[in-house]
């Protein structure tokens, strides 16, 4: 597994988190790019940004998504 050195995040990775709406997403496949970024929300929250690759292969061009920790810790392996 490469890592981003910056964050020591792989730079591919699976993603599994809820959805605002409460519907649980399963095991997203996703990418560490430079546009990406772990935050805390000025609400208190952590909020993680990072590429879709199962949305992008889909639409045809990058589809960032980003998950929070409002209703369940987002899970990466």
């Amino acid at each position: 597994m490469k890592l981003n050195n910056k964050y020591g995040m792989p730079e591919t990775f699976t993603i599994t988190f809820t959805k605002l709406n409460g519907e649980k997403v399963k095991d997203r496949k996703a990418k560490w790019t430079d546009k990406c970024r772990e935050f805390k929300a000025l609400a208190g929250h952590m909020c993680l940004t990072f590429l879709d690759l199962d949305a992008t292969e889909r639409h045809g061009k990058d589809q960032y998504r980003m998950a929070t920790d409002k209703i369940t810790t987002w899970n990466i392996s």
